[in-house]
């Protein structure tokens, strides 16, 4: 197979896992409504059963990204696939808290794998960075959007078992179609788009700090609005609607992040990122200040305002690590996402404590801190640097 050839499936594949690995995070927090009123257990006792998945989810990329380098990328996403489809069954399979928080956290194992390993994948294999990113923006934006209002679907019409079995048998298929059309990793037809050098940077150290806070604090408000979105709905939106509903709505307000990732993905490769990582920033913390001060459709303008930022913020933070992260600091990418898998009790305990008026203003604090790193992170690449650079990997 040539080298274009194994690029575009590559890309293919590397687009669709994104698409499941945020697709499969978002089942349960849409499942959870139906299974509470089943098991005749509080939302509060349920939501954090999740809690080792989204830890997992970050907590393992590094050993994933180290076993990818020993045993190959290709292997690592196939795994990803097959582990995925095997976690939802056994999700399905779940009859008692222990066991949802057992199969849970094999299924944050699993997602584990694709950021570290995929991300690798779309760089090597990239033929224009930005605009590659931003399509793989969407293809997993696309995947958190349509979790809600399928998994609302399959609940209502078969059962929440089958909100878990459905995406369980499609990961198993494309695990099976990767493996068969995709022979080996490969070095990239276009692998010179993710070989650019760092750009220079006055104060690289505190930099990297700021961009720290600001992936955490990102992190957090991205884990508090996906995941206690189908909830907000449910309470906040119209009490008593039906589950199919909530999904729905859930469904099209995640959609909104969709086209802002195509178009951070243009203009990524046309004006400089700090500048857009700073008015992308000032968004998070006005969107979700309206949601938490307002109800009805005033808190769905809010909550539009949010995921369109948080979105856009993804393919901008996916671009900088390239840009101007070393590729020995890079792990520092990563620790937002296990340090926002704690939210899950955090929102458990806060919607005991205050509703969801309390989740979306902490929230909204988060979102402050995010503004506040990106002002940082402007300020400190505008100063002069000298001219030694590091390669990128």
């Amino acid at each position: 197979m040539d080298a274009e050839t194994l690029s575009r499936r590559t890309l293919r594949f590397v687009n669709v896992a994104h698409a499941l690995d945020h697709f499969v995070l978002l089942i349960y927090p849409t499942a959870v409504i139906a299974i509470a009123a089943q098991t005749g257990r509080s939302y509060g006792e349920l939501i954090p059963l999740a809690t080792g998945a989204f830890v997992a989810f970050g907590l393992c990329a590094l050993p994933m990204g180290w076993l990818a380098d020993r045993f190959g990328r290709r292997t690592l996403l196939a795994i990803f696939f097959f582990g995925y489809g095997l976690s939802c069954l056994g999700v399905a399979s779940a009859g008692s808290p222990t066991a949802f928080l057992v199969w849970l956290c094999m299924l944050g194992l699993a997602s584990a794998i694709y950021h570290p390993v995929g991300s690798t994948m779309l760089v090597s294999h990239a033929r224009r960075l930005g605009r590659d990113l931003g399509v793989n923006g969407v293809w997993g934006n696309l995947g958190a959007a349509t979790a809600s209002g399928v998994t609302a679907l399959l609940a209502t019409a078969f059962g929440w078992q089958a909100a878990f079995v459905v995406p369980g048998l499609v990961c198993l298929a494309c695990g099976t179609a990767f493996l068969a059309l995709v022979p080996g990793d490969g070095a990239g037809s276009q692998g010179r788009a993710g070989g650019k050098p760092v750009l220079p940077v006055a104060r690289p150290i505190p930099l990297l700090c700021v961009f720290a806070f600001a992936v955490v604090a990102g992190g957090m408000t991205f884990n508090i609005t996906t995941i206690a979105l189908p909830k907000v709905v449910d309470e906040r939106v119209g009490a008593g609607l039906p589950l199919f509903l909530i999904g729905s709505v859930a469904t099209l307000v995640f959609a909104f992040g969709a086209l802002t990732q195509l178009l951070m993905g243009r203009l990524i490769d046309r004006y400089s990122l700090p500048v857009l990582f700073l008015g992308l920033s000032i968004l998070q913390p006005l969107g979700l200040g309206l949601a938490a001060a307002s109800t009805g459709v005033p808190l769905l303008a809010g909550l539009v305002l949010t995921m369109a930022a948080l979105y856009g913020q993804v393919v901008i933070n996916d671009a900088m690590v390239a840009r101007y992260v070393p590729p020995l600091y890079r792990a520092r990418y990563f620790l937002g996402f296990t340090v926002s898998g704690f939210v899950v009790p955090l929102i458990g305990l806060l919607h005991d404590r205050g509703g969801f008026g309390l989740v979306l203003g902490i929230a909204a604090a988060f979102g402050a801190v995010i503004a506040a790193a990106a002002l940082g992170f402007f300020v400190l690449t505008r100063q002069p640097a000298s001219p030694a650079v590091a390669p990128a990997a």
